[in-house]
């Protein structure tokens, strides 16, 4: 989240704030594809991002992930998703207001959930 919110700062976001839920969907999705070995934005469930996020209890106006695999620190993870155009505007995305995090072993699977609650 801190590296988040410093690259925010530089474009004029406000900072997002940790959420449980979206924290509880994010670590969940990190889990679900380290279990099966595919870095993916469906579940292998067939689950959507905003079904994650609903089942996890957040209501949401507006939302977005990001996923990673093979990162083995947050700097690195973060380089990557800022050398990215999707993934760096979904974290410069000055709408979204909370985040939740989450990362599984083996491989370093990598989630950020956002969102801007109802």
């Amino acid at each position: 989240m801190e590296l988040v919110n410093a690259e925010r700062g530089k474009v004029g976001c406000s900072p997002v704030k940790v959420n449980t839920a979206l924290t509880g969907a994010a670590q969940k999705h990190s889990e679900d594809m380290a279990a099966s070995g595919t870095m993916s934005h469906t579940g292998s469930d067939g689950s959507s991002p905003a079904d994650r996020i609903t089942r996890a209890g957040y209501s949401w106006s507006t939302y977005g992930e990001n996923v990673a695999h093979g990162y083995s620190t947050p700097e690195q993870v973060m380089a990557g998703w800022m050398g990215s155009p999707g993934h760096k505007k979904n974290i410069l995305n000055c709408s979204f207001k909370e985040i939740g995090v989450g990362l599984a072993q083996p491989g370093h699977y990598w989630t950020q959930d956002f969102g801007t609650a109802r």
